[in-house]
């Protein structure tokens, strides 16, 4: 059973040889109910309960896998920074066309920094308050 064993695993690459469990308990059965039925015996069945690796095999593993998981996320972060280049070219392309849409923009920004903004101090004539307040005082 060893011989049949060795002789079928020395084909498998480490990945068919964990996938695979089954089709080995299968070709060591076929090996030896060859041998068996010469000498009367009968082989009901046999298996592979676990597939032990060394440790430095399992070490190998878990950093093939951690290579692996960090290919994958790094094709998705580029997937999604392509995306938002992208909506941003197109944001741009719509905002060069629309000048509406280029003030509507720009008012949101000032809007975001006026929300960070607790105090202002204004130097100055009436005149530069008036216009502040031209600017950001709604028109009836």
């Amino acid at each position: 059973m060893q011989f049949a064993l060795r002789e079928y695993i020395g084909r498998l690459t480490l990945d068919e040889l964990l996938e695979n469990k089954e089709s080995i308990s299968a070709y060591v059965k076929e090996a030896l109910d060859e041998k068996a039925s010469g000498l009367g015996v009968v082989i009901n069945g046999c298996g592979v309960k676990d597939i032990i690796l060394p440790g430095d095999m399992k070490e190998i593993m878990n950093q093939v896998l951690i290579a692996q998981k960090q290919a994958q996320a790094n094709v998705i972060m580029r997937r999604e920074e392509t995306a938002s280049t992208r909506s941003l070219l197109n944001t741009a392309k719509l905002m060069e066309d629309n000048e509406m849409l280029f003030k509507l923009k720009e008012m949101e920004y000032v809007e975001k920094i006026a929300d960070k903004i607790g105090e202002i101090t204004v130097a100055g004539n009436g005149q530069i308050i008036d216009q502040l307040k031209g600017i950001f005082t709604p028109s009836k």
